[in-house]
Parts: structure tokens; C-alpha cells; sequence
């Protein structure tokens, strides 16, 4: 008689507590991208992009803990951290801020859902990692949903390569992501068991300010939006150092770490539902039909790349 089956484990329950942190991110992650395209005519992209993360280190540091007395654990992988504050902070949200400015908060969104597209030719690349079939059907179907956004839902317009500045710009920037996250699989060696999660962002942070905030200053050389401050500018400021830099990246980690990456990855698919209904709420800027087309080709997609996860497990 063979032996019983061991019970398979249960999924995580979505109690209270971990609908709360997976929906949070994505909810502040659109948020980012309507306040972004809110404030582009009081301050140039890669300025705003400074100083949100300028604004957002300094509310960090005072919760690090021993960044100059630890040097010797992150010192020798400078490297590394050089390579994360560049493609994380300086590249991504600067090349983002830059695309408001010429396509709306909902396609930047929807551009940026294709990562599993640019995370199989980052990892293919760069990193040795092969895709699966999975990956690589659930790529192409995120893809197509990409496609629709640039296109607008015209295909025809794809025969005359009629992609706009700030779709190519996002396109970058995802692909900057792209390399982040891959990074962040290998983190580097002698980090202690007991090293935070605020030294890492603040490193990080440090990194990208220290390659952002030399090119702001260049700006204002090949920018026509002058720095306008009133309540409304500070408070956007306020907001993407508070939300998108430090509430979304705790939450997140949190829920993952407690809901596991699979059930995460549903909830990242809202970031483009909520961008959506910020947009038509604040901006005036209702979705098109090709957003919702598109939406829907890229959940897709990432649904059937998950299942090579899954497959993948024993």
C-alpha cells in the first residue's frame, strides 16, 4: 500500500493585516505616477527626482543603524552599491518623471507592468539565467501589452514606428528596474545576519544622490520648467519621499515576506487599476479602451510566468 501523501501546504490566508501591506504599494506606487504628472510644469524630472530622494534619506537616517562604524561590511562591495543607487534611484524614477511629461500617468503604469519582458532579457543578458517556456509565452503576451498602449490600440500605427519620447523613456526605465532587481538577488557578501533594511536603502539612496544630483544641476541647461514652490509642490514632495520611497518599499517586503511572492505579484497588478481611477479622479484623464486591452494582456502574461514558478517547486 503506498504511503500517504504528505498534506500540501495551504496557501497564506489574506487576513486584514496582509491585504493591507500588499495593497498599499501599488495604491502609493500609482499615486507616484499621477502626482508626477501633476507637478511637471513646477519642477524638472531629474530635480524632482533628487529631491524626493534627498527628502526621503534624511527621514530615513535617523532609524540606520551604525552606516560609518559598519563600513567594513559594505565597503569592498562598493561596486554593488553603486550599481543599485544608480539603476533603482537615479535611473528609474528620473527617466519616469521625464515620461510624465509627455504620455499620462496610465501609460507609464501599463509600460511599467511589461517587467517580465525586461527582466528575461536582463537575465538572460547579463545574469545567466535562461528563460522557461513559460516565461517566455508570459513575455510575449506582456509585450503585446505594451504594444497596445504604444499603439494606442491601433495597430497600424506600429508599421510607421510612431512611439513617442516618453513611451521610449519608460521603456528604459524599465529595463533600468530590470537590472535593480536582478542585482538585488546577489546581494554582496559580508553583510551580518543582523544587518537592517534601512542601511540598505540608505545606501542606496546615498549612491543614487550621489550620481542624481550632479545631473540635476546639469538640468537646467536642456530644461524649459523652471522650480515654482507653493503648498501643492510641497506637499507632492512630502508625499513620493513618504510613500513611493519608504511606506511602499516596507509594506512590500513585509508582504511578501508574510504572503509569499506568488500572492504578491496579484496584487502588483493593481498598480495600473489605481492609476486609472486617480487619474479620472484628479487629473481628469479617464482610461481609453486599449488601457483596458492592454491591462489585461499583461496580467496575463504575468500569470503564466508565475506558473514556471510554481512548476519549478518541488
Amino acid at each position: 500500500m503506498p504511503a500517504p501523501r504528505p498534506p500540501a501546504a495551504s496557501p497564506p490566508r489574506l487576513s486584514p493585516h496582509l491585504l493591507v501591506l500588499l495593497t498599499l504599494p501599488p495604491l502609493v506606487w500609482a499615486g507616484n505616477a499621477v502626482v508626477g504628472r501633476a507637478v511637471t510644469e513646477q519642477v524638472p524630472p531629474v530635480l524632482l527626482n533628487t529631491l524626493r530622494w534627498t527628502l526621503a534619506l534624511a527621514l530615513l537616517l535617523p532609524f540606520t543603524q551604525g552606516l560609518w562604524q559598519r563600513r567594513t561590511e559594505w565597503v569592498p562591495s562598493w561596486r554593488w552599491w553603486l550599481m543599485t543607487g544608480i539603476l533603482g534611484m537615479a535611473s528609474y524614477n528620473a527617466l519616469l518623471y521625464q515620461a510624465l511629461h509627455t504620455v499620462s500617468p496610465v501609460n507609464v503604469t501599463l509600460i511599467a507592468a511589461s517587467l517580465p519582458v525586461a527582466m528575461l532579457l536582463v537575465g538572460a543578458m547579463f545574469f545567466q539565467r535562461p528563460a522557461t517556456p513559460h516565461q517566455v509565452v508570459g513575455a510575449a503576451l506582456c509585450a503585446a501589452g505594451v504594444l497596445m498602449v504604444v499603439s494606442q490600440g491601433q495597430w497600424q500605427r506600429l508599421l510607421a514606428l510612431q512611439v513617442s519620447a516618453g513611451d521610449l523613456l519608460m521603456l528604459l526605465a524599465t529595463l533600468a528596474w530590470a537590472g535593480y532587481s536582478w542585482l538585488l538577488t546577489r546581494p554582496p557578501p559580508g553583510l551580518g545576519a543582523d544587518w537592517p533594511w534601512t542601511n540598505t536603502l540608505a545606501l542606496q539612496m546615498m549612491m543614487g544622490l550621489a550620481v542624481g544630483a550632479p545631473l540635476s544641476g546639469l538640468e537646467q541647461s536642456w530644461t524649459h520648467v523652471p522650480l515654482r514652490w507653493d503648498l501643492g509642490m510641497g506637499a507632492a514632495l512630502l508625499f513620493i519621499a513618504l510613500g513611493p520611497s519608504l511606506l511602499a518599499y516596507r509594506c512590500w517586503g513585509l508582504g511578501v515576506a508574510q504572503g509569499g511572492p506568488a500572492l504578491a505579484s496579484v496584487f502588483a497588478n493593481l498598480t495600473p487599476v489605481f492609476t486609472a481611477l486617480l487619474a479620472a479622479l484628479l487629473l481628469a484623464e479617464p482610461p481609453q479602451a486599449h488601457h483596458g486591452w492592454a491591462f489585461l494582456l499583461i496580467a496575463a502574461g504575468i500569470s503564466v510566468s508565475a506558473r514556471s514558478v510554481g512548476a519549478a517547486k518541488p
